[in-house]
This record gives structure tokens, C-alpha cells and sequence, in this order.
């Protein structure tokens, strides 16, 4: 049979399909009798022609794989001896590739203690002192350890010392590749046992990758992955040579005679480190260092008659490309502002950037340029109140530089800058629209490339700008629809279109005169059907999706059943994650305004999604070997159960087995449509109500699967989607309160919450935890006492409130060093800390005082601790204003009162102190905060009334700032309708009426007009003495769209009260008042 199998195996080895074809058919033949197992170890031991000694191993791997427990013991043994003795023989590196594999998949079924023999071959061939054999060794257990790391673990220690003994072998490059390749495949199945030998390992690693690096780039980039294995699964295994790592990582990452790869590898590094342990890095003073070897990086100049690939002219501004050296120097920078303090960051990165962007050098005021951009997201509290005029300025001097490199990157700074902070950046509006317009009416002269900047600069600035847009608008609009209608080239017209939807975001129903030639540019652009119009649709669900929420109920709704057909349309016929991704957000937005147009379609488009969420499309194994059979494309028609095992042995693709598998790629079209796809099930789950029900369980199942997917963008989606779901079933019940919705919303919640608390507390991605927190938040908040019918769940969530505040998860750092300088830290740890600090007052509104007050004495040091005069502002802002939240809600839940009073004392001093603080909104929070205060405590706290209001009095003759002078008023409301017996109303009364109307704080009309009913009941003469000022405020409030209607109409009945029974007085009022606003009165007065 042996020389029959070698002639089938060299016919499919030939270059003829039809010999292929016969081939596969003699070999599905030879393989139902039982001999094939010897057939092929003789051909794989003896055959002259390597392809078929390595096509004998493949399918002998295969066999094994499905069928070991089928194979005959003896075949077996006889196996396990055939495949060393071939392997220690076999001469080509390629069939020793495959033979090792063979080997790996044996020890799976075997145990390393089973196969005595292996364990021998593997000692003797690695300590020899020949190094071919030293380097065969080491690739046979490198494959066979990588495929079984566990079993292995007894060995451990003795495979560590293997190991450094290995790495000194710096002459045999191919020995020290697959003996680091070991050392990462057994690095997260190591336990504390091993930690000692492996950090004493990591000096030599450091050295044989120097080596490594100089003799094959390739291999050393691919052996370099053993840091990130280290640092994912063990980091204190590295935290001893931290200095040293980064000595390396910079000495590689900043060498230009190297491949762009291995300096990739290195910079990588440097950036996974600083976001896993920014403290360490921080303390061992290695920021300088790290800076003053990549700005060399940041700003070299590309080789000539290059460019930099974001300034060619086929490049697409998406900021995804980390392949080059500079991109991951600026990643650098990025990273250490999301995770390091601003002010120590920027002590050491000032200086360089300032030098760079006074240089010469077009590229050296590029690097300056990009650095002031990643900058933006990690610092923008740092920046917006300390920095903003002098590096705004910096940028607009540089969007008129002499050379396009430099305006470019002026650009991208600008899109940064309007993207991240706001809304102070808004404020330079009227400098900075007529810039950017400028470069838009040069559209056609212009390289594509550089327009696609100034677009991405202008949408950020637009998106945010609300109604200041309105005076550029006819400009915009003229501008876009002009592209849309003459320019040939779709990319103008899909950056055209984008910028549409970045202007319905601020001009909102500005719009309404420009829509019909929008809508119509739209449709005609979703109907094509050719290949290259793809991505101006995508774009164009993607901008009638803003439209759609943005422009107007009644503007939008006659559009709405018409826009998901076309969705459905286009998922129909074309097959197109992006495009998909699309319609998911277009049905998402058509669901907030006319829900009735989704509910026909619910089955189909749940149908898509779910399959999306399903589907490993875009996810690509990386199978380590190339399949070189046709035969795995088995067309048989399984005609009898003898043909099944060959099928299945044949088709080894059924189930790829996971240490088979080099890694995997995922492409990022389908993980933005997992992501898309959560969001919407979420939104329309939320906004379709009970027609949803249908699909609730299907939908959740498949979100919740997501809550571990490997992408944190899915993972944060999947947990937003699962808050909606809760929040949806609680809209089903209230609408409709029968037992089984009861139970269903319970049963939820059971599921939900316990998965977002081991979330927040294990999930490495701070961004995933802060979109837990606020998921969580949303659902206390729409399901109030339901969260807390399961009696742990109170507790359940004050503790992971409070290891968030204590910096105990994962994604802090898991405590760190409790040494910690409290006072400094990066500005998105605070910003997770608030996330988690906002439950508070949304328990406290949720359950009875007393039930949560031993959980509030925990909670309220460490929100008090944030409002010490050396804290950041965010965070002085983020206490006091906490404070007044949680006070504000004990106004509404039982035994709130006694609560607040037992609370007083700690916390006066606290707003007593805020109400002086240099910054507005900290003196705004703590006004608040007292009015809540004598509100909640109401008798408690009377008799520190008389210091309350002289604070009170001595801020409103000082107080600049409308906002704060509109709570000041809403707190001395609090006091009066707390206890008008305690205020001396003749001298306070006139002060606050004489600060109305309110102008900024529009939700404080609310508490003001209940105090004036109130005291209109109260005092009636008081009151009436004042009309002309109250009759004035109230013309501002009635029909003010930014005024809730309860308080219209409070209003309304006051101003009925005074003309029934104070018409003279009333008539005098109003006739002082212009037109308009007399108009707006009688016609209030006059509706019933």
C-alpha cells in the first residue's frame, strides 16, 4: 500500500486539476482500510521527495487530530516512535515543521508522561552540544509546548532554566527564536512558583533579543510579543526592570537603520506599559527619557522625495494606521496624556514641543503641531482652563503656514481641539469659522487629500457651535449643496455630505429651508447600485440618520417609512458591513420619532442584526500551516457512512483548534457593526416598547454573549445595550403593570446588574468600566426601587461604587501604590471616578434613607476628600456637586430628613467652603448644595440660617457670574419654602426678585415660581408690592421652550391670580412690558 499512497500523493503534488481530482477520489479510497496509518508513517519516514514526506505528516496530523481513539494501540506505540525517529533523521525544515506539529497534536491525547520517549528526545536534542540539533529541539517542543501549555506545567521550573541557559546562546539566532516563542506560549499558564526564575530571565530575554534583532528583523518583531504576553498576563513579573525594558524599547524604537516593524514592536511597548502602569513609569522618573528619544521620531523628515503617508494624497485621515514609527511616537504622547497627571506631563513636554514648532523645519513644526493634537483628549480639563488662548492662537498662525505639511497637521490639531474641548473652544467662533471657510471656497483647486482635513477640522468645529452656526449657515449650506449637485469627484461629495450631518447637529431645525434639496441629493445617491458609490451611501445613511434626529419630528416623520425601506433595500442587495452598520443607526434614529414605521419591519431587521452579532465573518484565523490539498473541497455526495469519516477526516477546517492557530485579525468593518448593531437593539428595544417584546429574549441572549468579546468597543456597546433592554422592560410594565412583565423586569435586572458590577470591577479597559457605570446609572435611574427588590443588590452596588472611589479595580491599577500623591492623577481616571460617584445620588433617590444611610457614611469621605483647595478643579466641582445631588435627593425618599441632619455638620463646612472657591462652577455646585441642604434638613438646620444667608448676601453683591447669581436665587427659594418662618422675608424677598428673570440656569424657574406661589399664599401684600419685576420674570418663563410645561403653568396661575384680584396693579405691570411679551401674557391668562 506504501507505494501506492506515494503515487497518490505525488499526483496531487502535479500542476493537472483532472489528476488532482482522480487523485482525491484513489485517496478517499485508501483511506477506509485500516492500514493507511503504517502506509503513511512508511511514507512519511522514506518517501526521496520532501513534498510528499511533509504532505505524509499533514495527514497523518489530521488523522490523529479527529481519530486517535480509533487508531489501533499498536499503530499507535508504533506512531510514537515512526514520528521521532523521522523527525531526529528528517533533513528539510519545512517537513520538520510539519513533523513537530504532528507531534504536538499527539501530546494532546497522550500527556507528555505517557510519551516518556518525547520528553527524553526533547532533554537530550536541547542541552546538545551540536546547535543544529540544539535548534531542531527547541522547535519541536516549541510547537509542542505552544499547542499544550498545561500539561506541561510540572516541567516548568526545569524548562525556565532550559531557557536562560538558551538565551546565552547568542550565536544561533533560529535556538533563541523558537526558545522565546516557548517562553511566551507558557508565559499566562505560569504560577507564583515560577515568578522568581522569570524575572531573573528577563535581563537575559532583553540581551538575546539585541542579538536576535541584528541577526534576522523578522523573527525578532515576532519574538518581541513576549513582552505584551508578559505585561497582559504577569506585569509584576517585568516591574523590577521597568528602566531597563524602556532603555530597550526606546534604544530600538528610535533606530532609523532598522525595519519599521521591530521599531513598531518597541514603540508599541513603551505605550502598553505607560497604560498599564503610568505610576511605576512616573516614579522611576522615566517620562523624560521616554520623550526626549521619540521626539526625534515624532518629527524626522520622511527620505527624500518621500512624504509622511497622512500627507499623500491617497491617504485617508482615519488616524487607524500605527504600521510607521511616527504614528506610534505620537501614540506615545496620546497614551501618556490619557493616563499620566497633565501638569507632570507637561512640565517634561512643553519644552520640546515649543522648540519644535519655533523650528525651521516644516517637519519639526509638524511633530510640535501633532503633539498639541493627542494632547487634547487626555488633558482637555488641563488645557481648556489654563492653556487654551496660547495654543489656539498657536494653531491658527500655523493653518497660514508656507508649506501644506504644516497645515495639514494645523488642521488635524484644530479637529482635535473642537472635538475635545468644548465648550470653551466654541467661544473663538468668530476667529475661526472664517479660516476654515476660507479653505473650503478654494474647494476645487485643492488636493483631495488636504481638503479631507480641512473638512475634519470644520465638522468637529461645526458639530458643537448649536445656534452660533446660523450666521455661516447660508455660506455652509451654499457650499455643500454646490458640491453635492457639481462635483465630480465622490469624495468631495461624501466629505460634503458628512459635513451636512455635522451641521444638522448644531443648526438642528436651522435646517428646515435647506432639507428638500438634501433629501433629495440623499435618495439619489442611495439608489445607485455601482461599486464605487458605496461608501457616499454609507455616508449618507450616516448623515440621514443625524437628519432624522435632529430636524424635526414633524419635518422628518412623513420620510420615515420610506427611509427604512430603502435600508432594507440596500442590506438586501448588497453584502457590506459598513453599509449594514449604517442602516442599523438610520433605524435606530427613525425609532426615536416615529417608532409606528420600525414595528412592520421588527423581524427583519432584528434578523440582520442578531446574525451580525452571530457572525465570525472578518475574523481570520491564522492557521500556521497553508493547506496545499484541494482535497479539503470535498463535492461528494456522501452517498454511504464509509465516505463520512473520510469527509470528516478530510475536512480539518470544521473545527480549528484554537493552539493550531498563529492569532487572529479582525477586521474593523465588522467590529464597528457588532458595535452598531448593540447600540441600535438597545435604542429601538427602548423606543418600539412592548411591539419589542417578541424579540427581547432572542436579542438579549445574543448581546449578553458580547459582554467578553475581544474588542472593548463591542464589549462597552453590549452593556449599554443590556441597560436599554432593562430600561425598555421597565416602560413595558409601567404601560402595562401585569405580574409577568413584573417578573420579567426582575429577572432581568438579576442578570444585568450582578454582570455589570464584575464588570467595573474586572474589566481591564477604563473606557468599557465608565460605559458600565454609565449603563448602570441609566438603569437606577429609570427603575428606581425595582433595581433594589433583590435585598443584596443595595449593598452589591454601594460597594462597587466605593472600590471605584478607592481606585480598587482592575482598570486603576488594582489599588497601585497606596503611597499615591491622592492629589494628582490622569484626567480620565477622575473622569471614572465621577462616573461612578453620579450613582449615589441616584441610589439615594431610590431607597429609604435609613436602608442606604450606613452605605452613604462610607461613600461621603471619599467624595469630601475631592474638595480640598489643592484638588483639581473637576474634581472641587465633581464633590460639592455630588453633595448637593445626594442632598437634593434625600428632599424626596422617607426618612430623608433625619438623614440630612444627621449629615449637616460634616458637610456645611464643605459648601461653606466651595460657595469662596476661585472657579464658578465649584461656588455654583456649592450654592446648590446649601439650598438642598436647608431643604432636606429642613427644622434641623434653622439655626445656622442666619450664616447661610449672610454668605448668601454677601456673594450676591459680588457675584459676576449668571449662572451662579440664578442658584443663588433657587437656594434662598429653598430656605423660604423650607421654613418661611426663618427667613426675614422684607429684606430677602426684593434682593432675589430683583436678580430675575433667570438667565441661565432655566431648570431653577421651577423651584423660583413654587416659591412665589407659595409666598403669594404666604404674603400676599409683599408679593403684590413686587408684581412688576415677578409680572416680568413670568413673561420670560411662559412659553420659553427651555421652561418645562408644569412650570409654565405655575407660572400662568400666578399671573391669573394677580389679574383677578390685583387687576389694576396687574395691568400696570404689564403695560411696561414691550409688545411681545404683553401678547405672550394675555394669551395665557385667556387659555383656561
Amino acid at each position: 500500500m506504501t507505494e501506492q499512497l506515494e503515487q497518490i500523493l505525488s499526483q496531487l503534488t502535479q500542476p493537472d486539476n483532472a489528476v488532482i481530482q482522480q487523485a482525491t477520489v484513489q485517496l478517499k479510497q485508501a483511506f477506509k482500510d485500516p492500514a493507511i496509518i503504517p502506509a503513511l508513517c512508511a511514507v512519511m519516514s522514506s518517501s526521496q521527495n520532501p513534498q510528499i514526506r511533509q504532505s505524509a505528516a499533514v495527514m497523518l496530523r489530521m488523522r490523529v487530530k479527529k481519530h486517535w481513539k480509533k487508531i489501533n494501540p499498536n499503530d499507535r506505540e508504533s506512531l510514537k516512535a515512526v514520528v521521532l525517529q523521522a523527525f531526529m533523521q528528517e533533513t528539510e525544515h519545512t517537513v520538520q515543521h510539519s513533523l513537530s506539529q504532528l507531534c504536538a497534536v499527539m501530546v494532546k491525547h497522550e500527556t507528555p508522561d505517557r510519551w516518556p520517549a518525547l520528553l527524553q528526545l526533547l532533554n537530550e536534542s536541547t542541552k546538545s552540544s551540536n546547535p543544529h540539533d540544539r535548534q531542531i529541539g527547541l522547535l519541536l517542543l516549541n510547537k509542542v509546548m505552544e499547542s499544550n501549555p498545561e500539561p506541561f506545567k510540572p516541567h516548568y521550573c526545569q524548562l525556565l532554566q532550559l531557557f536562560s541557559t538558551v538565551l546565552q546562546d547568542h550565536d544561533n539566532p533560529t535556538a533563541l527564536y523558537y526558545c522565546i516563542l516557548t517562553l511566551t506560549a507558557i508565559t499566562a499558564y505560569t504560577g507564583s512558583e515560577e515568578m522568581n526564575q522569570m524575572r531573573s530571565i528577563i535581563p537575559s530575554l532583553i540581551v538575546a533579543l539585541k542579538h536576535l534583532i541584528k541577526a534576522d528583523q523578522e523573527k525578532a518583531s515576532e519574538a518581541m510579543e513576549v513582552f505584551n504576553e508578559l505585561m497582559e498576563s504577569e506585569v509584576s513579573i517585568i516591574v523590577p526592570h521597568i528602566a531597563d525594558m524602556i532603555r530597550f524599547w526606546v534604544e530600538v524604537g528610535s533606530d532609523a537603520t532598522l525595519c519599521d516593524s521591530v521599531r513598531v514592536r518597541a514603540l508599541s511597548c513603551i505605550a502598553f506599559l505607560i497604560k498599564l502602569k503610568s505610576k511605576t513609569v512616573m516614579k522611576q522618573k522615566l517620562i523624560s527619557p521616554i520623550l526626549q528619544a521619540i521626539f526625534p521620531v515624532l518629527v524626522a523628515n520622511p527620505p527624500p522625495g518621500e512624504e509622511d503617508p497622512e500627507d499623500e494624497e491617497d491617504d485617508i485621515v482615519d488616524g487607524t494606521d500605527n504600521d510607521n514609527p511616527k504614528h506610534c511616537a505620537a501614540q506615545i504622547i496620546d497614551t501618556m496624556a490619557l493616563h499620566m497627571p497633565p501638569e507632570k506631563l507637561f512640565q517634561h513636554l512643553m519644552p520640546l514641543t515649543q522648540a519644535c514648532l519655533a523650528s525651521e523645519n516644516p517637519y519639526q513644526r509638524k511633530g510640535g503641531l501633532m503633539c498639541l493634537a493627542v494632547l487634547a483628549e487626555g488633558c482637555a480639563d488641563h488645557i481648556r482652563t489654563k492653556m487654551l488662548p496660547s495654543m489656539l492662537q498657536t494653531v491658527c498662525r500655523s493653518l497660514s503656514d508656507s508649506n501644506q505639511v504644516v497645515r495639514s497637521a494645523s488642521l488635524f490639531a484644530l479637529g482635535q481641539f473642537s472635538e475635545f474641548l468644548q465648550p470653551e473652544v466654541s467661544k473663538y467662533c468668530a476667529e475661526l469659522m472664517p479660516l476654515l471657510l476660507g479653505y473650503l471656497s478654494s474647494l476645487n483647486q485643492t488636493k483631495v487629500g488636504h481638503v479631507t482635513k480641512a473638512f475634519y477640522a470644520l465638522e468637529n468645529f461645526m458639530e458643537n457651535l448649536g445656534a452660533d452656526i446660523e450666521p455661516y449657515l447660508p455660506t455652509l449650506m451654499e457650499t455643500m449643496l454646490s458640491a453635492l449637485s457639481n462635483t465630480e469627484n465622490l469624495k468631495i461629495k461624501e466629505l460634503a455630505v458628512s459635513a451636512i450631518g455635522a451641521i444638522a447637529n448644531a443648526a438642528k431645525e436651522l435646517l428646515v429651508p435647506y432639507f428638500p434639496p438634501v433629501i433629495e441629493s440623499l435618495k439619489g445617491f442611495l439608489t445607485a447600485t455601482t461599486e464605487e458609490m458605496r461608501s457616499l451611501q454609507t455616508q449618507s445613511l450616516d448623515t440621514l440618520s443625524v437628519l432624522a434626529r435632529t430636524i424635526g419630528k414633524d419635518v422628518f416623520s412623513p420620510l420615515a417609512a420610506e427611509c427604512v425601506r430603502l435600508g432594507l433595500n440596500l442590506t438586501d442587495t448588497i453584502d457590506d458591513p459598513d453599509l449594514r452598520r449604517c442602516t442599523y443607526g438610520l433605524y435606530s434614529s427613525v425609532s426615536t420619532i416615529s417608532p409606528e414605521c420600525l414595528i412592520p419591519h421588527l423581524t427583519a431587521i432584528t434578523t440582520v442584526m442578531l446574525l451580525a452579532l452571530k457572525s465570525n465573518e472578518g475574523i481570520t484565523a491564522h492557521i500556521e500551516e497553508d493547506k496545499t490539498f484541494v482535497l479539503l473541497d470535498d463535492d461528494d455526495d456522501d452517498e454511504h457512512q464509509g465516505a463520512k469519516d473520510t469527509e470528516e477526516f478530510l475536512d480539518d477546517d470544521a473545527e480549528t483548534d484554537l493552539h493550531d492557530v498563529a492569532g487572529f485579525s479582525v477586521e474593523n468593518a465588522y467590529i464597528d457593526e457588532k458595535e452598531d448593531a448593540c447600540d441600535a437593539l438597545g435604542e429601538i428595544a427602548f423606543s418600539t416598547g412592548a411591539a419589542f417584546q417578541p424579540f427581547l429574549e432572542s436579542s438579549f441572549q445574543q448581546v449578553y454573549e458580547m459582554r467578553d468579546f475581544p474588542h472593548e468597543d463591542v464589549r462597552r456597546a453590549a452593556f449599554g445595550a443590556m441597560g436599554q433592554f432593562c430600561r425598555a422592560q421597565h416602560l413595558v410594565w409601567k404601560e402595562n403593570p401585569t405580574e409577568a412583565n413584573h417578573q420579567a423586569l426582575l429577572k432581568l435586572l438579576d442578570v444585568v446588574l450582578p454582570c455589570f458590577s464584575e464588570a467595573v470591577r474586572t474589566d481591564h479597559e477604563r473606557q468599557v468600566v465608565m460605559g458600565v457605570l454609565e449603563s448602570m446609572n441609566n438603569v437606577i435611574k429609570s427603575c428606581k426601587e425595582e433595581v433594589f427588590k433583590n435585598p443584596s443588590r443595595l449593598k452589591d452596588i454601594s460597594h462597587v461604587i466605593r472600590d471605584v472611589l478607592k481606585k480598587k479595580t482592575v482598570c486603576q491599577d488594582g489599588g497601585g501604590d497606596e503611597a499615591d500623591d491622592e492629589e494628582q492623577q490622569a484626567e480620565y481616571d477622575a473622569m471614572l471616578q465621577e462616573f461612578a460617584g453620579e450613582g449615589i445620588p441616584l441610589v439615594a433617590s431610590s431607597v429609604p434613607a435609613d436602608s442606604f444611610a450606613p452605605f452613604l457614611n462610607d461613600l461621603l469621605p471619599l467624595i469630601m476628600s475631592k474638595a480640598k483647595s489643592t484638588c483639581t478643579v473637576a474634581d472641587r466641582s465633581f464633590s460639592v456637586g455630588t453633595i448637593g445631588e445626594v442632598l437634593q435627593a434625600l428632599v424626596s425618599v422617607s426618612g430623608g430628613r433625619a438623614v440630612a441632619g444627621r449629615l449637616a455638620n460634616r458637610l456645611l463646612p464643605v459648601l461653606v467652603a466651595g460657595v469662596r472657591d476661585s472657579d464658578p462652577e465649584v461656588r455654583n455646585n456649592s450654592v446648590f448644595g446649601l439650598g438642598c441642604l436647608a431643604q432636606a434638613a429642613g427644622p434641623i438646620v434653622v439655626a445656622d440660617y442666619p450664616m447661610m444667608l449672610s454668605v448668601f448676601s454677601n456673594m450676591l453683591s459680588k457675584e459676576k457670574d449668571l449662572r451662579v447669581i440664578d442658584n443663588l436665587c433657587a437656594a434662598l427659594c429653598r430656605m423660604i419654602m423650607s421654613n418661611v418662618e426663618a427667613v426675614p422675608l422684607e429684606q430677602v424677598v426684593p434682593a432675589l426678585v430683583s436678580h430675575l428673570p433667570l438667565k441661565e440656569d432655566m431648570e431653577e424657574n421651577k423651584t423660583v415660581f413654587n416659591c412665589l406661589a407659595l409666598l403669594y399664599t404666604h404674603s400676599p401684600a409683599m408679593v403684590v408690592n413686587l408684581m412688576k419685576p415677578i409680572v416680568a420674570a413670568s413673561s420670560n418663563v411662559i412659553g420659553n421652550k427651555n421652561v418645562d410645561e408644569d412650570t409654565q403653568n405655575t407660572s400662568a396661575m400666578l399671573m391669573k391670580g394677580f389679574a383677578q384680584h390685583h387687576s389694576a396693579e396687574f395691568q400696570a405691570a404689564v403695560t411696561s412690558l414691550p409688545r411681545e411679551q404683553q401678547a405672550i401674557l394675555s394669551a395665557a391668562i385667556t387659555a383656561s
